[in-house]
């Protein structure tokens, strides 16, 4: 199968009106790409452009492509209007199976054979989704960090019938699109970053749970502790810098046996009401009088200042 040259996409269709799929349109508005997208029904209109509002501040601040507008938006509730001439498909419907199937059984059938179509699931394989699809090997997990429109990383991995070809060709289009593309090795449950996020979540459960700490001291101890400097090495490489000369051998050879003292709890505590009331009440407090639309824009402004200052910090 032969796909255009990355290069040449100048149309992207982005399917799905919730954060995902809006976060994924006002992404690719900024980069300069003319974006049809297809919502399910009229009245997600309104919730659409906002969602569209909120990322554009954010994506102003850090500075838009060449030719990038607003006005290149389409939205359509015509699925086969939306993949008219599309250069490439973002999906992001609801994380339900049968509902996926049958999406990709259709599209495999009304988009051209050289169009890659993407899913954005979280949860779900495409091995799975592509079960029903008559031309699967031209389908491809490509999934986000929310918000997709500031968070670089897109985790690709190609199903049972996704061919080598496809996920190339997957990965050079998102660093094209300002992405940072990750191949993985083999489609695993909760890709890679979604599996180091739920170990971490599972691991304050935990402590919430056992009146160990509550969610703003953790909080507190991530944002002030390991969080900055992650940001700028990861995991791996905070550790192997953190033991000097010696690096990861050190690191291990010396704290190796703490690997088996009890601190870690790996399996999900109980969801009982008291650890989600504790949960739900510990968020509430942190919020305060806060409203979501006023936390999301906080969160933005610093993820910004965030990758401004990674960025420039890479660069001297």
């Amino acid at each position: 199968m032969r796909y255009q040259n990355p290069t040449k996409v100048s149309q992207v269709t982005s399917i799905g009106g919730g954060p995902i799929g809006g976060g994924w349109t006002a992404h690719f508005l900024a980069r300069g790409y003319d974006v049809v997208s297809y919502l399910h029904d009229e009245s997600e209109t309104r919730i659409f452009h906002d969602i569209i509002d909120t990322a554009w501040t954010s994506l102003e601040a850090l500075g838009l492509a060449d030719g990038a507008s607003r006005d290149r938006l389409t939205i359509t509730t015509d699925l086969e209007a939306a993949v008219h001439n599309a250069g490439f498909i973002q999906e992001s419907a609801p994380e339900i199976l049968p509902l996926k199937q049958d999406l990709y059984e259709k599209l495999g059938d009304i988009v051209p054979e050289e169009v890659v179509i993407a899913s954005s699931t979280s949860g779900i394989t495409m091995t799975d989704i592509q079960a029903k699809c008559r031309t699967p090997e031209r389908t491809v997990v490509g999934h986000p960090f929310n918000p997709p429109y500031l968070l670089p990383l897109v985790e690709i991995v190609g199903g049972k019938k996704s061919s080598t070809e496809t996920v190339q060709w997957a990965a050079d289009f998102y660093e094209l699109a300002g992405k940072a593309p990750l191949v993985m090795n083999k489609e695993i449950p909760g890709f890679v970053a979604t599996r180091l996020q739920e170990a971490l979540w599972r691991e304050a459960l935990h402590m919430v749970a056992n009146g160990e700490a509550t969610p703003e001291q953790i909080d507190s101890a991530l944002i002030n502790g390991p969080a900055p400097r992650m940001a700028m090495f990861g995991q791996c490489m905070a550790f192997h810098i953190a033991c000097g000369e010696g690096g990861m051998a050190t690191n291990l050879d010396q704290f190796g046996p703490a690997l088996k003292l009890p601190w870690t709890r790996l399996e999900a505590p109980e969801l009982t009401k008291e650890l989600r009331d504790a949960m739900v009440n510990g968020c509430n407090d942190i919020a305060g009088t806060r409203h979501f639309t006023e936390l999301a824009a906080e969160r933005d402004r610093g993820i910004v200042e965030i990758l401004k200052g990674v960025k420039a910090a890479r660069t001297k």
